[in-house]
């Protein structure tokens, strides 16, 4: 039986950098990632900026450079890839895992490839570093499960033309919005909130309040989608209820990480609904799985970004060095 010392569950930035500190310290580790690595960026709009600088999301000491002054989708994915690369990071990709359970001094980790072989894997440390993309926050409203329905924006010219109802208010759905207006999509964001939202970007706000203003893009505050039909939409409105034409629904309304899977593991969840976790040491109650990046998270998801999580592989590489 090999019992490695550390494994990272998730090759996100976060778990990268968690990684690379690791190695640095001269603690073996191996990333499985139940995709490919950086999944959740890869996910991005296709022609996504930053919101931070580049010198804010570097990992391992590699400088992150770009032409821009905030780097591109594209950019990230190359400058993680290489990242890894360098520092030769151990990445298992397409492989999940399912349960974790300690056995004697060590951990069994289980789960399976892509084809539903069987996986299996020990080790003395475990890092979950999970992220939370793949779990949006649903709406729970009748309709929602249709096809015409995502909770991804990718790019916008599929929907050239067509009627599009966007749910949520923050910068993605404000970014996305104003590409699907540029290609000729009637454009209606519903956001529950009754003013915009103090978290859209500075220099992107006056354009898209110009855009209202003209009629292209229909704002309505105070509402909520409480019924999507096939070729229609019901809002409910301060006025009460109204019927949209609609033609496809982006649901822009947030993730949250997996807690259910750090419940199976042992780890206990506090009362205000997040991990429990040594913000000195990311360690959880459980002796042995430690905690990176977003899925740390107290509060908001957003309250942990690539600029913060980053750091959370020095914290614990120290830990495991100390013990």
């Amino acid at each position: 039986m090999n019992i490695e010392q550390s494994i990272i569950i998730g090759a996100g930035p976060c778990g990268l950098a968690a990684a690379i500190e690791l190695g640095k310290e001269g603690i073996p580790s191996l990333i499985i990632e139940k995709r490919n690595i950086v999944h959740s960026i890869s996910q991005y709009p296709t022609y996504m900026h930053f919101f931070s600088s580049p010198e804010n999301l570097e990992i391992g000491n590699i400088p992150f450079t770009t032409a821009n002054e905030k780097p591109s989708r594209l950019e990230a994915l190359n400058y993680y890839r290489t990242a890894a690369q360098r520092h030769q990071v151990n990445i298992h990709p397409y492989q999940s895992i399912t349960n974790i359970e300690k056995e004697n001094d060590y951990f069994k980790l289980t789960g399976e490839d892509r084809f539903q072989k069987p996986l299996t894997y020990y080790c003395r440390n475990v890092i979950i570093a999970t992220g939370y993309f793949d779990n949006p926050n649903m709406l729970g409203i009748p309709g929602e499960t249709k096809d015409k329905v995502t909770h991804f924006f990718r790019e916008s010219h599929p929907y050239a033309g067509l009627e599009v109802a966007i749910i949520g208010g923050s910068n993605s759905a404000i970014d996305a919005a104003l590409e699907l207006e540029r290609v000729g999509a009637k454009v209606t964001v519903i956001y529950r909130g009754a003013q915009y939202s103090r978290s859209i970007k500075p220099w992107v706000r006056p354009t898209f309040e110009a855009k209202v203003d003209k009629g292209t893009i229909r704002m309505m505050f105070s509402a909520n989608v409480s019924a999507i039909e096939d070729d229609t939409i019901v809002v409910q409105t301060t006025d009460g209820l109204e019927t949209i034409a609609n033609d496809f629904v982006l649901a822009l309304t947030g993730f949250h990480p997996d807690r259910r899977f750090l419940q199976s593991a042992g780890v206990t969840i506090e009362a205000e609904g997040y991990p429990t976790f040594n913000e000195e040491t990311m360690e959880t109650n459980v002796p042995g799985i430690y905690l990176a990046g977003v899925v740390a998270s107290k509060h908001e998801a957003n309250e942990i970004f690539i600029e913060s999580g980053r750091f959370h592989g020095c914290k614990i590489a120290k830990h495991i060095l100390a013990k």
